[in-house]
């Protein structure tokens, strides 16, 4: 079966166990306090919603400033490990500080320290291992860029199961904690792995065809990635409001993670097989229907039986968007994966930013992630439709050409 001589072949590479258990517990540090975040700051430290709003957006901000920077400079370097190691460090230090938050200033502050760096180390760990498969399996590169972006993800499950438990047992402070352990585990593995030291333009011989510039599908990505952010962050409010308990999002979470794994694998097969273009649509449409369940209905039974149609969306936003946005810039690594951060971050300050608009935090929020998928779905149509027409033309002109 070609799926298990893959993931075979994968594990076989040298490096690769390292770079999965590296993105393993990247994402478990970002698991275990992504869900408790924005409540952390509302209940714990008593911010309202909008200074919530000015702390993750102004702290999205620097991190946008400093991985786009960083990430223009990283493609002159030879050696990029050194930008990640940093960035863990810095991160650990404003985690120290956002655990003794206890007003606005401190909050802000604390979360400025941790989070502005943390693009790099993202960014730079998927620049570093798509140069690391380009050099050892250039005809897997795509597969191993979503298997390391699958590892992320069961790491970001488990930390959603341990950051549940640990809010039960230690409530708020538990939670914190742990996701320091989470950061202090990636900066060890980060010491440990050996980045290999071969010139760039290896690399860049190895590479294959890209995909061509295209602005009107970053635009969409963007519309695709705010939704999801709002949702990452208001979805657990609206829960919270709803059911009056904050760890049943982490649950949810951690079923919409399990189904993630399996589509990210399908989701790569398809795309290679159809094309990113469509599969990105494909994942739209079942965003779309669960927006619309999101505003239209107050079971959480229902919340939990739409999370397999949001996995199949977020598998393909987080691994078939990677792959699609880094091979337009193929000949430029560091910059590709620092853009694809970049527009997640800049939609996360408009995910954070539009509900502002509506009053008070209900679900009628939902309207707005609606209002996005719709637009970026015509945006995609439009450019398989230009797609089409070109593939149209080519073939006329060929056929007049032989006629």
């Amino acid at each position: 079966m070609q799926l298990l001589s893959d993931v075979k072949m994968f594990f076989n590479v040298k490096g690769s166990t390292k770079l999965v258990f590296t993105l393993f517990f990247y994402g478990l540090a970002l698991g275990i306090l992504a869900p408790m975040n924005a409540i952390y700051l509302s209940d714990e430290v008593g911010l309202s919603k909008g200074e919530v709003a000015v702390v993750f957006a102004s702290s999205l901000t620097l991190k946008m400033i400093f991985t786009v920077t960083i990430g223009i400079i990283s493609d002159k370097m030879r050696k990029r490990k050194r930008i990640p190691l940093i960035a863990t460090i810095f991160c650990i230090t404003g985690l120290l500080y956002y655990m003794r938050a206890t007003d606005f200033t401190t909050a802000l502050i604390g979360m400025s320290i941790a989070t502005a760096p943390s693009g790099l180390i993202m960014g730079q760990l998927f620049a570093m291992s798509r140069i690391h498969y380009l050099r050892l399996v250039p005809t897997m590169v795509e597969m191993c860029q979503l298997w390391l972006r699958s590892s992320l993800s069961i790491g970001f499950f488990s930390g959603l199961l341990v950051g549940a438990n640990l809010f039960l047992v230690a409530t708020f402070e538990g939670v914190l904690w742990g996701n320091l352990v989470g950061y202090v585990l990636l900066l060890i593995l980060l010491l440990s792995y050996k980045e290999l030291d071969e010139p760039v333009t290896k690399v860049r011989a190895a590479t294959g065809s890209g995909e061509p510039f295209s602005l009107t599908m970053l635009i969409a990505l963007l519309l695709l990635a705010s939704s999801d952010s709002l949702r990452g962050l208001y979805l657990p409010l609206v829960v919270n409001e709803l059911f009056g308990k904050p760890e049943l999002m982490s649950y949810l979470w951690s079923v919409q993670a399990i189904f993630e794994l399996l589509f990210m694998t399908l989701a790569g097969y398809w795309a290679f097989k159809y094309g990113s273009k469509r599969i990105i649509l494909a994942g739209s449409i079942f965003a779309f229907i669960v927006y619309i369940t999101y505003m239209s209905s107050s079971s959480i039974i229902i919340f939990f039986i739409v999370q397999p149609f949001y996995s199949f969306y977020v598998s393909i936003l987080l691994g078939v968007a990677m792959g699609y946005v880094q091979r337009m810039f193929i000949n430029r690594t560091g910059f590709g994966s620092s853009l694809y951060v970049l527009i997640f971050d800049m939609a996360a300050l408009i995910g954070y930013f539009t509900p502002l608009l509506i009053q008070g935090i209900s679900q009628t929020i939902f309207r707005i992630p609606s209002i996005f998928v719709g637009i970026a779905m015509i945006l995609i149509l439009k450019e398989l439709y230009v797609d089409y027409m070109k593939k149209r033309y080519h073939k006329s002109r060929i056929f007049e050409e032989t006629v």
